[in-house]
């Protein structure tokens, strides 16, 4: 009975948030230097609107905000995995050097391409980035076994390593190219359209259902790996498989808006606040989660300051700064 109820209480927190981030995306998509009502709003999401706000609405806005909640949901259930492999609430995908390497590799293809790049390859050149990053932490951390630990401070290492590599190569191409790499490595979705929102998408929804389904899988590693081979598991398969999950969602999603950080690191913890410990629960609540940062810190960042239009990025680092000496502390102050 009361796992019936707890079961219950986590389903409707989860409607709920679901709810709020639906609320948010009709209330941004109104939002801006032109201003469309909300009524208008549903209405030329159903095709019925006026044709003075469609253009508006589903070329200009709607992209972008496709965009924000995709990359926010990757950046979110990346962290959801890294924090239940590691065991630590201070994971995040730039703990294995999963992003800094992902940025190295796509600010390296802008310089190389003289700027001359199609989008359909920056996910694809920001995955092998993140990959090789990756590989070099776990194999690093491999002794008998990786261990949690091992990889978390070697992942710090190689993501120092790749933020020289970055900036190697922005001051290595044109100065022309400087401008766009900086903005682009802030983290932004300005300037998104439908075709980066067409090869993102893939990724992050076939990506994010298989962490849903094997999140049992990842319950039971959180649990340590003597109770994971103990039932039977092959630890080190089911690790690996996780790990290349969430270097591809947090790799694809920088390889469309670049550096927006601390997202896989605030949504996960946040999300495991709500619904409790269950992994399959918290890569939806954080997916949502997730998506409302970077929806939100766009929103900021393209309204409030007009005629800027500031890099989500920037606020994200903002809240998550903070937010992570808290975390810091506070794990520290438990041991």
């Amino acid at each position: 009975m009361i796992n019936h109820d707890r079961k219950s209480s986590v389903s409707i927190k989860l409607v709920i948030l679901a709810i709020g981030l639906l609320a948010t995306i009709v209330l941004s998509i109104g939002i801006g230097s032109f201003r469309v009502p909300i009524m208008d709003v549903l209405r030329t999401l159903f095709g019925i609107g006026e044709a003075k706000y469609e253009y508006i609405v589903m070329h200009l806005r709607m992209p972008r905000i496709a965009a924000s909640v995709l990359v926010g949901a990757a950046m979110a259930i990346s962290g959801t995995i890294l924090q239940a492999l590691i065991r630590n609430p201070l994971a995040s995908p730039d703990l294995l050097g999963t992003t800094s390497g992902a940025t190295a590799a796509v600010v390296a293809f802008i310089t190389i391409m003289n700027g001359q790049v199609n989008v359909g390859w920056m996910p694809v050149v920001a995955m092998a980035g993140g990959c090789i990053a990756s590989a070099i932490t776990y194999l690093l951390a491999w002794k008998n076994g990786s261990s949690p630990l091992r990889m978390a401070m070697i992942g710090v290492s190689v993501s120092s390593a790749m933020g020289a590599l970055t900036i190697y190569f922005t001051l290595a191409g044109p100065l022309y190219l400087v401008s766009q790499a900086l903005g682009w490595m802030a983290g932004t979705v300005y300037g998104t359209s439908w075709t980066h929102v067409m090869y993102l998408a893939p990724w992050v929804i076939i990506g994010g259902g298989i962490a849903w389904m094997q999140s049992r899988s990842l319950n039971v590693l959180e649990l340590g790996d003597r109770i994971a081979i103990g039932v039977g598991m092959h630890v080190e398969k089911k690790r690996v498989m996780f790990i290349i999950l969430s270097v591809v969602l947090a790799s694809a999603a920088v390889g469309i808006a670049g550096g927006i950080s601390f997202v896989g690191l605030m949504a996960p913890h946040m999300a495991r606040k709500l619904v409790g410990n269950n992994n399959g629960a918290i890569v939806v609540a954080s997916a949502i989660l997730g998506s409302l940062f970077v929806l939100l810190a766009d929103l900021v960042g393209r309204t409030v300051f007009v005629p800027l239009d500031i890099p989500a990025g920037i606020f994200t680092a903002i809240l998550g700064a903070p937010f992570f000496i808290y975390l810091m502390y506070r794990h520290s102050d438990r041991r």
